[in-house]
């Protein structure tokens, strides 16, 4: 019975997405983080604490579905954007003993060219420019 009254409640709204999810993780953090400050500013964090959560309320029960899938869109885009550069800075960092990395100068592509041959002349994939580099 409550169960269905709550589904009826959410119907058309849009409910937990990946943006309430980490924005929720993120007031959990300043949750703790607020034990260890001091004074006056422990009510600032608070302040925060709420807002936070109050926004969070705000994206759960909107309606305005276009809208907050806009914003989760955002989020994910940017989410994998940073994604792909951490992994692109460790596979550098594994990779590092045997090749040399290069960057385009044209379309700012990271280019890959194996150590230990001296000056060579770079052509990037993605754009055809060429440029030279030692390796």
């Amino acid at each position: 019975m409550m169960r269905e009254k709550l589904a009826r409640f959410m119907a058309g709204r849009n409910g937990n997405d990946q943006l309430n999810l980490f924005l929720f993780a993120i007031d959990a953090i300043l949750l703790l983080a607020a034990a260890f400050v001091p004074g006056a500013a422990q009510r600032w964090v608070y302040l925060a604490l709420l807002a936070l959560l109050g926004y969070i309320y705000f994206r759960m029960f909107s309606r305005n579905l276009t809208r907050r899938r806009e914003e989760n869109g955002r989020y994910l885009r940017l989410r994998y954007r940073l994604r792909a550069a951490w992994k692109l800075r460790r596979e550098k960092w594994v990779q590092r003993k045997d090749y040399k990395f290069f960057t385009c100068p044209a379309c700012k592509t990271t280019l890959r060219v194996p150590r230990g041959h001296g000056k060579l002349k770079i052509v990037c994939r993605k754009c055809g420019n060429t440029f030279t580099g030692k390796s």
